[in-house]
């Protein structure tokens, strides 16, 4: 039976609940309401308040578009509300509740959750068994779609990630008081949250702010150059019929402009012209998306990062076998792609052609085939895709980030996990439950991925390399090194292989 759970923070008092050891606090605050004077504007802070505020009950989720089929069902898209700006934490009952010791120095880990930079919704993830195996968890929520990254020129930019820095400020002034220790921050996070975290690596912003940093299917490759964030930002202005200006924009009911962003996306999808979009929009079919301004964003964050931004954070990065492969398939695209379309420019069923990632498509196609032998049409595209969106990105990172941090005695980790889903292979997201170690619980999200009887020992040993590094920085494994390349593959049987990806980073030398 869960009793009340009481900390005082710098803005007030909250009342969580507390249950097998284990303080929940829902709902959190970390910024102001982002409404009014403050909406589409950078965070601003919490008013403190008065009295005791509940934090038994999730918080409201940022205003967001309904999300496409391959990204799940159980986003909560309708659980938005004014107040978004808030997180979750799961701690361990303070030490000296239970043993007459500090409550202090428990490591921290800050989970960044994906979505395309387009949903997301932290009632996804429960950290409860963080909590239980001496880890205080945090999830935060964060402005998504225009809301967070819309762009005009106008000396505001990324506030989505502004206000994952602010989520980070919040933890290093407050946590000690639910237990945990402001010096030892990890945050990790999946597809948009890993490259969020890419982009944090590289941020002047956010530096000193964590640690550690763990890169789920996603790296620091994904950024849009200024003028194309900008067209984007107009011709969102165009649809709404208001002026260019955040204004304006600020003015128009969330509503009316969650259906401007909408109809975007489809016209994008319907006409992916790289001279209208840029050919970075293209590929990616994001148009809400971090963006290099110059100031939040100096420069690509995979080129900041080899030159020494991050150096002395200790990373983990990694891929997903068959990663991008779920969207071909949960889209019903995978079967009915031909090897026309993988040679053709045109876009299969929305998604890009071999072509919009900058491969010599023929000499492309034909490696692939070669390299996977008896491979479906979609099978191939699959792989050509998870390798540009994820994979090599990865691979580039740890060369970066290892070369970088020789130096400060900072670690890289590389892993790939390759356990396969029933019927679908190591898709992207698959690895969430195991890392969360909920696959009994685990939300809808992610439950129909995993088929029947998921193995557990691999969630014991996935999750406790995760608390492993976000304790010691070791998560168990030798560090990537040029010379090695040693990976940790997470499968049937884990275990290190060395460079499993030499074809794959050949291949796109140059290119991605």
């Amino acid at each position: 039976m869960a009793i009340d759970a009481v900390v005082n923070t710098l803005c007030g008092t909250l009342r969580g609940a507390e249950a097998d050891g284990v303080r929940t606090f829902l709902g959190v605050p970390y910024a102001a309401p982002p409404t009014g004077p403050n909406r589409l504007m950078p965070p601003q802070p919490v008013e403190p308040w008065t009295g005791v505020r509940d934090a038994t009950e999730y918080g409201a989720a940022p205003p967001q578009v309904a999300p496409p089929v391959s990204a799940g069902s159980d986003w909560d898209t309708g659980l938005t509300g004014d107040d978004c700006l808030n997180l979750n934490i799961w701690a361990p009952v303070p030490r000296a509740a239970t043993a007459g010791t500090s409550g202090a120095g428990r490591p921290v880990m800050i989970w960044i959750q994906g979505g395309a930079f387009e949903v997301g919704s932290t009632a996804a993830y429960d950290g409860r068994n963080f909590a239980r195996d001496g880890v205080v968890c945090v999830v935060i929520n964060w402005r998504v779609g225009a809301d967070g990254f819309l762009y005009l020129n106008d000396g505001h930019a990324n506030v989505g990630l502004l206000d994952q820095v602010a989520a980070l400020e919040w933890v290093r002034d407050n946590i000690a008081d639910f237990g945990g220790d402001p010096g030892n921050v990890t945050i990790f996070g999946e597809s948009a949250g890993a490259m969020s975290i890419g982009v944090l690596l590289s941020m002047p912003r956010a530096a000193g702010l964590f640690r550690r940093a763990i890169l789920q299917s996603g790296a620091a490759h994904h950024v849009i150059p200024a003028p194309a964030a900008e067209r984007i930002g107009r011709s969102l202005a165009e649809k709404l019929g208001v002026p260019q200006t955040r204004e304006a924009i600020a003015a128009v009911p969330i509503k009316r402009l969650l259906t401007a962003q909408t109809e975007l996306k489809a016209e994008l999808l319907a006409h992916p012209d790289p001279e209208h979009w840029g050919r970075d929009v293209v590929a990616s079919l994001m148009p809400w998306q971090p963006v290099i301004d110059g100031d939040v964003i100096p420069r690509r964050p995979i080129d900041r990062i080899a030159a020494g931004a991050g150096a002395h954070v200790d990373v983990i990065v990694g891929t997903n076998t068959e990663d991008w492969k779920l969207f071909l398939a949960i889209t019903g695209v995978l079967a009915g792609v031909t090897e026309e379309n993988l040679s053709g420019t045109d876009s299969i069923e929305g998604f890009p052609p071999p072509a919009a990632y900058g491969l010599p498509v023929r000499t492309a196609v034909d490696a692939y085939r070669d390299h996977y032998p008896g491979a479906t049409p979609g099978d191939l595209l699959a792989a050509m895709q998870t390798d540009w969106w994820v994979r090599i990105p990865a691979l580039r990172l740890a060369e970066a980030h290892a070369n970088a941090a020789r130096d400060t005695g900072a670690g890289t980790y590389m892993y790939e996990f390759a356990w396969a889903a029933p019927g679908l292979g190591a898709v992207h997201a698959l690895e969430v439950p195991f890392v969360f170690d909920t696959l009994d619980t685990t939300a809808r999200l992610f439950g129909p991925l995993l088929g029947e009887n998921p193995p557990q020992e691999l969630a014991d040993s996935l999750h406790a390399a995760w608390v492993s590094f976000a304790t010691s920085g070791d998560p168990g494994w030798p560090e990537y090194e040029p010379a090695r390349r040693a990976t940790m593959r997470f499968g049937a049987a884990p275990g290190v292989v060395n460079d499993p990806r030499g074809w794959e980073r050949a291949l796109w030398d140059g290119l991605r």
